[in-house]
């Protein structure tokens, strides 16, 4: 048998070079022909093809484990920029010219199959230094608004053609059941229909009409319901767990937003890196071949997350066999990308995959670059590089950062007076355009401080209050300098202490307590003790509990990780626009109670959580039952 496959395959190879040496006018060449259907292009381009041609595009290489002769020497069929992973320079004329580099090896092999480059542009393109920062998910889910989410995909979308980027590992589908998840806030929220309305319509925003950059909604399947202690990292995480529910359930909270987005010609899904009742997903035949392909009918490819292969057995062989056969067509490898395609190779020889699977895995990742366009616009041209970072898109990230603002408390003190004599500004994320920002901004972890341009909520307040107003910043809420007549510490206005959460992503931000630091706290402590009024505005990927500093502050309000655009948040706490968000996750009043038993959630008494899913107050109605619990509860 395995000298019949090895005979097969050499026969293939010459068939694939004797149609390299034919005479130019036997050469239909009708994959090149942008006329002809996709099907047909397909078919001729897979009959050219060897082996090795077709192994090389089923393997995804991060760009700082290789360079463009390895694209042209192995025929690889995509190339991607992981969380740190960036040109030279870092600029969106860096970027433009590091991935034509590669694309340009790509279409130089002997029948020019240009490779697909990938990138997480998960709030904006948001690797790259000045492009629009758009607040994550979380915030977006707080807005409810499926035409202004459709807006943000497309701008993204823009920023990415502009540095010659087609492939976004975008959107992200969890429906999140438990926020102690470092990946709370790539989700839209805790609720399948939410998360459904809201990642299509990003999704349509991606890939417009034609189809400009391939979405790729992740992470199939369950990832946003893993169990907390299952963690291949150790008994305190959740990230990269198991989904432990039974079929029905499973089918019922977290494959509609998939059904959908195959429905809405999703090309390419990432597959999850957590496992459903002790399975990875990765290897999982039934889940990814029967009802994905199978019963989904989905025609696009099946990509792995980082490294998601290599997890799925303790032999890499054994694990790629699996995988493979499970229906991943292209690996995220993304270093050892050698040892993957001898693997491959040595899998096919053995018998162990399939030459009909290795054909089926190409035909798809090639449907999916004949649709985006890439053999007929594989590079971007340097003639948009304006958009990245525009004013027009920076004013739709200003306005989905006011539409994102919740309310969750107001006793008179917003909106701020234009008449203010002294606002006083303090905490770690008033003055941060990293804090703002979260993860996966500029790098994987992102960072605190001056990462990329923007506007700080700190700067934004100042630019927006009157002018005879005395606005002053001290991070750490140390107004004592600041005294009145008498020599007594001065009262200011308005304190307005900005708290939240340093910058985190993935199994990173996993996180059992969710507390205010001890310095926040103490921020607020001092401001309170210098202000009329009182306003805490929380920056965060996620509900933190703030039971406490709720009966303390006059107002409070979520601002999740709004993003470059700190302008929003001005504009909202003076008034110029409306606090319309409401809680795209349920806000529990301590830890213990996570996670939440959706089924049998209290409404009554201190058992209930602190804020309902859908909660937000405005200006007009900023009464409510839940604060009135809240308040009995502190009390009792």
């Amino acid at each position: 048998m395995k000298a019949q496959l090895r005979i097969l395959v050499l026969v293939l190879n010459l068939g694939a070079l004797l149609l390299l040496i034919a005479p130019a006018a036997a050469q239909t060449d009708i994959y090149r022909d942008a006329s002809q259907p996709i099907e047909a292009r397909i078919d001729d381009l897979l009959a050219r093809m060897t082996l090795e041609e077709k192994i090389g595009q089923m393997t995804l290489v991060a760009e700082d484990s290789l360079d463009p002769q390895a694209v042209f020497d192995y025929f690889i069929g995509g190339v991607l920029s992981g969380g740190n992973d960036e040109p030279n320079v870092n600029t969106p004329e860096g970027w433009l010219e590091m991935v034509t580099e590669f694309q340009d090896a790509a279409l130089d092999t002997r029948l020019g199959i240009p490779l697909i480059y990938g990138i997480d542009a998960v709030h904006g393109h948001n690797n790259v230094i000045g492009a629009t920062i758009f607040p994550h998910n979380i915030g977006l889910g707080a807005t409810r608004n499926a035409e202004l989410v459709e807006q943000i995909g497309a701008a993204t979308a823009a920023e990415m053609m502009a540095t010659g980027i087609y492939w976004n590992y975008a959107p992200a589908l969890p429906v999140v059941q438990d926020v102690r998840w470092g990946r709370t806030y790539e989700s839209f929220g805790e609720n399948t229909a939410l998360v459904t309305e809201l990642g299509i319509a990003y999704q349509r925003g991606l890939q417009g009409d034609p189809l400009m950059v391939l979405a790729t909604p992740k992470h199939y399947l369950g990832d946003g319901g893993t169990t907390w202690g299952t963690s291949p990292f150790g008994a305190s995480n959740i990230d990269r767990g198991d989904t432990q529910i039974d079929e029905a359930g499973l089918r019922e909270l977290y494959l509609p937003p998939y059904i959908e987005a195959v429905n809405s010609g999703a090309l390419s899904i990432m597959v999850s890196f957590s496992s459903w009742n002790g399975v990875p997903m990765h290897a999982h035949d039934y889940m990814v071949n029967e009802v994905l392909k199978g019963e989904l009918g989905f025609m696009g490819f099946v990509v792995s997350d980082w490294q998601g292969i290599d997890l799925v057995a303790p032999d890499y062989y054994q694990a790629v066999v699996m995988s493979i056969n499970a229906g991943v067509d292209m690996n995220m490898v993304p270093y050892e990308f050698r040892q993957f395609i001898n693997t491959m190779n040595r899998a096919v020889e053995n018998g162990d995959i399939s030459l009909e699977r290795i054909d089926d895995a190409v035909r798809r990742i090639l449907r999916a670059k004949f649709a985006v366009g890439l053999f007929d616009r594989p590079t971007g041209d340097g003639a948009t590089l304006d958009v990245v970072g525009s004013e027009e898109h920076r004013a739709l990230a200003r306005q989905a950062v006011s539409e994102s603002l919740v309310l969750l408390k107001n006793e008179g003190a917003l909106p701020l007076s234009a008449d203010a004599a002294t606002i006083f500004v303090a905490g770690n994320a008033a003055d941060d355009i990293g804090m703002q920002s979260g993860g996966w901004t500029i790098s994987w972890q992102g960072a605190s401080g001056d990462i990329t341009p923007g506007t700080t909520i700190f700067e934004a307040i100042t630019a927006t209050a009157g002018a005879n107003t005395h606005v002053v910043f001290e991070r750490l809420g140390r107004f004592d300098s600041f005294q009145d007549a008498s020599g007594n510490p001065a009262m200011a206005d308005y304190g307005i202490v900005v708290v939240g959460e340093e910058p985190y992503a993935e199994f990173e931000g996993d996180n059992g307590r969710l507390a205010l630091t001890r310095g926040d706290l103490t921020t607020i402590e001092r401001v309170r003790a210098q202000s009329d009024k009182l306003i805490i505005i929380v920056v965060s990927g996620r509900p933190l509990v703030i039971t406490d500093q709720l009966q303390v502050a006059d107002a409070v309000a979520a601002a999740w990780l709004p993003g470059t655009e700190g302008q929003g948040v001005a504009d909202v706490l003076f008034g110029a626009t409306p606090f319309t968000g409401t809680l795209p996750f349920t806000w529990m009043r301590s830890v213990d109670q996570l996670p939440f038993d959706f089924a049998n959630l209290p409404t009554e008494g201190c058992d209930a959580p602190l804020f309902p899913y859908g909660y937000g107050l405005t200006y007009e109605n900023s009464e409510s039952e839940w604060l009135d619990l809240a308040e009995t509860c502190s009390a009792g």
